[in-house]
């Protein structure tokens, strides 16, 4: 059976030990943690057989109920049972719930169970699993809570009168006790996002509004640290050590270590993304936004990815953008440089949502209290994006960013001097230049005139292809630069073109900042639907240079994507490149879920010269090094098939990584003025690295 089906899909599972339980009345729940962890290799020993949910032997309450015809009775009775079901002590308890939790998932708008007192059986039995630790330590009553709330959080998802009928039912008191930490991480997952949905309803958030303060300080520890939770707690621990019951939620008894695995990545990403959503309800309603606004939790917000699994789930510029809709959130935000630091790079990137950060940085910019601070950071990086025109189907996004950046340019031109820094000065400048001085030079060209600075802008760039080729970098950029002052702006290909070719040489000459400035411009200039293939690269290289992987990682799959769609039905050009794999394996590995919470532990060197835990090798077991590369090799196009030949390519990308983590060294700065055979090699050996990955 596929456990990823949907739940209506997955026939219920009873658990049958093959001995009975013994029940030790002394027996707390930290006691059945440690044996548990004791007995977690021993699930051999417990077998997990497929049958209906029926009203035979010891199986599930609920069933043999509904199969009543009489709708009256049928209700009267399943009304009773709810009543009596956080009374029951057997085994019939959590297979009825089970039942309830898939009847949830699968139909949340249904009125019949919350009609019937389904919430107040949910609150018993929370309050039940909170306050008697021996009750919950017995039999599979450890089950019971993460069921309990998931059942909770799945009804107050969509109707609001669903949610009222929960909060008078007594949910939130307990739901707040396991958000405490009052019995694991896995309970903890399903209580914020309980109180997320009863929190995003108008009429019940101000039941919510009582414990204000406690559940956000609550909230922002969990989507701090749950990730060095779940890895210390259970990515991090052997499967002898793990508790028994989180890895059968997690897999339904299906899985082995490697599902395992992937389920707590997935779980830890979906806390995260609850907790922020949960954080967001009060922010919408301007709430506790002092409180929210701590440096070090902004400064982590730009690093919550969501939308992973799922594209609609919530993010952490997200949050920041909820929180630039306020006063009080865009003062926190303007005076943490750091933060509005992150929030450009995002808006200079592949990411799916990086509207949302030129949307805030907008936010910023329009207050008049924070423009003046956020436009001497945030100046430079959006001026590369005043040629956007559409994103995520929101148009004219380039002059509306053109707009507010010039509201201030006649303090800057008239008598003004020293209004901004130097930096975010020229920026305007060279804005104000591009988008009103060009235009009104181009409006009075004739057509002739264009051909001629058509003609003229193809000679310079032949001339700075020749000094590229030739090593002479600086010189080659000089020519770029000419041909982009000369060029015309109706003429975007020529444009873009100018724009990646001196992001090459930029590359090349070790400036990152420069490099990623051209190529954000020509993928403005190219637009989203079929953006510049090799700007992609190349940018995704500088992000590189600078460390910052996720940005990278988003150009490269682009990358990969994009060009596979450029060579249409050519097989042999349609193979992803082995210097991207490298590429994307690298990044991957460095924004993993984990990758920080991993840190503390020792790591391993790779041959590529990457740094990979420990935690991360005993996730592949030791059996998938190396094939990735091997596989990618034998799919690379060569002119034959001699094997030496793959392994030259092979060793020529080798050293070009090893070299220069991607790019090609700088090697002007630190060879100039220098001239002897040697120098001449290096030289050499650097265009023919250039030649084997077609740059230009």
């Amino acid at each position: 059976m596929n456990p990823y089906l949907p739940p209506q899909a997955s026939p219920l599972k009873l658990i049958v030990p093959l001995q009975p339980a013994i029940e030790i009345p002394s027996r707390t729940f930290s006691d059945y943690l440690e044996s548990s962890k004791k007995t977690a290799n021993r699930n051999s020993a417990v077998h997990f057989i497929n049958m209906k949910c029926t009203s035979t032997g010891r199986s599930c309450l609920l069933c043999s109920t509904m199969e009543d015809k009489d709708p009256s009775l049928r209700k009267i009775l399943i009304a009773q049972r709810f009543k009596d079901l956080h009374l029951i002590e057997d085994m019939e308890l959590v297979p009825t719930l089970r039942c309830l939790w898939n009847i949830a998932l699968a139909q949340p708008d249904d009125p019949e169970f919350p009609s019937l007192g389904v919430f107040n059986c949910m609150a018993k039995l929370l309050s039940r699993c909170t306050r008697d630790q021996k009750w919950l330590s017995r039999g599979k009553n450890v089950y019971v809570p993460y069921y309990a709330a998931h059942v909770i959080g799945s009804y107050t998802m969509n109707k609001a009168r669903f949610s009222v009928l929960a909060v008078k039912s007594g949910v939130i008191s307990p739901l707040i006790e396991l958000l405490r930490g009052k019995i694991t991480w896995v309970e903890q997952r399903v209580a914020v996002r309980a109180l997320g949905h009863i929190a995003r309803h108008r009429r019940t958030f101000e039941d919510i509004k009582v414990h204000e303060v406690e559940i956000i300080k609550l909230t922002m520890d969990i989507a701090s640290k749950c990730i060095y939770t779940i890895c210390s707690e259970f990515v991090g621990k052997k499967s002898e050590d793990r508790v028994e019951y989180h890895c059968y939620l997690m897999t339904k008894g299906l899985g082995e270590l490697e599902m395992e695995n992937k389920k707590a990545e997935s779980w830890a990403c979906q806390m995260q993304c609850w907790s922020l959503y949960l954080l967001n309800c009060f922010v919408r309603k301007k709430r506790s936004i002092n409180l929210i606004c701590k440096e070090e939790f902004l400064k982590n917000l730009c690093d919550i990815w969501g939308g992973l699994q799922n594209q609609t789930s919530f993010s952490g510029i997200g949050l920041i953008r909820s929180l630039c809709d306020s006063e009080d959130g865009r003062k926190n935000i303007a005076q943490f440089k750091e933060v509005v630091v992150n929030i450009c790079n995002l808006s200079r990137s592949s990411d799916e949502w990086q509207y949302m950060a030129i949307e805030s940085l907008l936010s910023l910019l329009k207050d008049p209290k924070t423009r003046n601070t956020v436009t001497n950071i945030a100046a430079p990086f959006l001026a590369d994006l005043v040629e956007l025109r559409t994103i995520k189907g929101r148009r004219k996004v380039g002059d509306m960013i053109t707009q507010v950046l010039l509201q201030d340019y006649a303090k800057i031109k008239y008598g003004f001097p020293g209004f901004y820094e130097e930096g975010s000065q020229k920026a305007i400048e060279e804005i104000w230049d591009l988008k009103v001085e060009k235009r009104k030079r181009d409006k009075i060209m004739s057509e002739r005139e264009v051909k001629e600075m058509e003609l003229l802008g193809s000679i310079l760039k032949h001339e700075g292809n020749k000094k590229f080729w030739s090593t002479e970098i600086e010189a080659a950029v000089k020519e770029y630069t000419k041909a982009l002052d000369l060029c015309p702006l109706k003429l975007r290909k020529e444009r873009i073109v100018l724009y990646s070719n001196r992001a090459q040489c930029n590359l090349v000459l070790g400036e990152a900042d420069l490099a990623i400035s051209d190529t954000t411009r020509a993928l403005c200039l190219s637009g989203e639907i079929r953006p510049h293939v090799k700007s992609l690269w190349r940018r995704s290289q500088a992000y590189d240079m600078k460390g910052l992987a996720r940005l990278s990682l988003m150009d490269c799959l682009m990358f990969i994507n994009e060009r596979s769609k450029l060579y249409g039905n050519r097989s042999s050009r349609r193979k992803i490149p082995y210097y991207a794999m490298r590429m994307s394996n690298k990044q991957m590995t460095a924004t993993w879920t984990f990758a920080g919470a991993a840190k503390s532990k020792a790591d391993d060197i790779d041959d590529d010269g990457t740094r990979t835990s420990r935690v991360q090798h005993g996730f592949a077991g030791g059996k998938t090094k190396g094939t990735i590369e091997e596989a990618l090799l034998k799919s690379m196009p060569t002119k034959g098939k001699d094997k030496e030949q793959r392994l030259w390519i092979k060793g020529s990308i080798w050293r070009t990584s090893r070299r220069s983590k991607g790019v090609i060294e700088p090697l002007l700065k630190s060879i100039k003025g220098r001239k002897n055979v040697k120098v001449q090699e290096k030289c050499d050996s650097m265009v023919k690295d250039l030649e084997t990955f077609k740059f230009i």
